[in-house]
């Protein structure tokens, strides 16, 4: 028991949350020995296999998450989102999170709350107790409040994110080696404030188990070595693919997570309550999936001219477009700017749409789409306005990509063998008392306010507390 706890007369309960971003509880599940700390969190608490949103997107998941509300709601559908009335893009960042966080209501009840590296957080918010914003962020300096915290975090050489790029290498021992550096800086950090002992609620994600997973899934999963093969654009292989056990670099990596989790469960002090969890889960992928050019291809896509890049350049006549991961909006008039679907016809090419998506296969034969959801099943609340028409949830190995310049072919591939999936995310709580029956993501919000016995109205959240 810390300083803080011990001042303060232990009258509040208190929650440490470590997110484990992208990580799935099958992974854990099926490897006890590589996790046991996580696993007797499970047997001495509370833990399973949970449902993510849709879109199953970092981007749009961390909102979700830290206010128990659907995109809906948070007005955040993935890492671009569009204008109203115009084919303008944006990068949601902080700002754009419509709904209540989790620790601006733990903040109003007179709290105190640490919140480090959460993605969609830039700018870092200035009514918590201190907040280093995760990823999107441009830089150490701008992502962190105050200013000592910054200069704290500086110090230990802090990283706000791996180097993705280097897992884009034949040889990807130097991407692991990346990989551990940021998780150890990541861990130093969040040892730090938990012994630090000051606040009510600690949030704090590693995201590199997201990145870990996107380069070396699988590896992992299906025991590969040296499998991915980088090639020039056209297609002629660059350099041979080094004999790296990605299988073993993988499950060494999350021994190393699991025990730094382990660490941070025994420092903690006897009033805090731990949640673990992930906002997705993930698979192999076999197939990226190029939408925009299969919409292309069967007539739906059309630009105004040969040198096209992004969606201010699309024709008259396009009647769809997509926006990644797997989001399709009409081309409705008066909605869009060159729309092209009356409102009278929105119905029926939609359901053509849907139909379309749901017969889409890929060169192995098997379906793209797992379900292809309307925006009115998947979306509601005040900023449902600029939701997608279709969202298609994939099915396992399909990875779906929306660019706008135009691509060789609709199915390819890349250096990334791992994806996002709906099912399987990870949500473990180190009490015995908590629920674990048709969980999804929403309820992590409620559950942890419940823990800290804020009261909230349960009209406020589309999840439900799981105490």
């Amino acid at each position: 028991m810390g300083l803080f706890d011990r001042l303060r007369g232990a009258d509040d309960p208190r929650v440490a949350f470590i997110g484990i971003d992208g990580v799935p509880f099958s992974l854990i599940e099926d490897n006890p020995d590589r996790f046991p700390n996580l696993t007797a969190m499970v047997e001495e608490g509370s833990g399973g296999s949970i449902d993510s949103i849709v879109p199953p997107e970092s981007s749009a998941c961390w909102p979700a998450l830290t206010t128990g509300v659907n995109p809906g709601e948070t007005g955040v559908y993935g890492f671009q989102d569009r204008e109203n009335g115009t084919y303008d893009t944006y990068v949601p960042m902080g700002g754009d999170v419509q709904a209540t966080r989790l620790w601006d209501r733990v903040t109003d009840a007179e709290r105190r709350a640490t919140v480090m590296n959460v993605p969609v957080t830039f700018p870092p918010q200035r009514n918590v107790q201190r907040m280093v914003s995760g990823f999107l962020s441009p830089g150490l300096k701008r992502a962190a409040y105050p200013d000592e915290f910054a200069s704290y975090l500086d110090s230990i050489d802090y990283r706000l994110d791996v180097n993705p790029k280097l897992g884009h290498a034949a040889d990807r021992s130097e991407f692991v080696e990346d990989a551990h550096k940021t998780i150890e800086r990541r861990y130093e950090a969040f040892d730090h404030y938990v012994q630090e002992d000051d606040w009510d609620l600690l949030f704090g994600v590693f995201m590199t188990t997201d990145r870990v997973n996107h380069f070396l899934f699988r590896d992992y999963d299906r025991g590969e070595r040296g499998a991915y093969q980088p090639t020039d654009e056209d297609g002629t292989p660059v350099g041979s693919p080094a004999d790296f056990d990605g299988g073993g670099a993988f499950l060494d990596f999350y021994e190393q997570v699991d025990d730094y989790i382990g660490r941070l469960r025994e420092s903690l002090a006897d009033d805090v309550t731990l949640v673990i969890a992930s906002d997705h889960g993930f698979t192999t992928l076999d197939y990226e999936v190029h939408l925009n050019e299969w919409l292309a291809r069967e007539g739906w896509l059309s630009f105004e001219t040969d040198d096209h890049e992004d969606l201010n350049d699309i024709g008259e006549e396009t009647r769809a477009y997509s926006l990644i991961p797997g989001r399709f909006y009409l081309n409705v008039k008066g909605r869009e700017p060159r729309g092209s679907v009356p409102e009278s016809a929105y119905e029926e090419r939609r359901d053509e749409l849907k139909e379309m998506l749901k017969s889409l296969e890929g060169p192995n034969g098997r379906k793209v789409a797992d379900s292809v959801v309307e925006k009115e099943t998947a979306y509601r609340g005040a900023h449902d306005d600029i939701a997608p028409d279709l969202t298609v949830v994939p099915s396992e190995g399909f990875d779906l990509k929306a660019g706008f310049a135009g691509s060789e072919d609709v199915f390819g591939t890349g250096p990334r063998n791992g994806m996002h999936t709906f099912h399987d995310a990870t949500l473990i709580v180190d009490d015995p008392d908590v629920t674990m029956t048709d969980v999804n993501l929403l309820d992590i919000a409620p559950t942890i306010l419940d823990l800290m016995e804020i009261d909230t109205p349960r009209t406020a959240f589309d999840g439900a507390s799981l105490v």
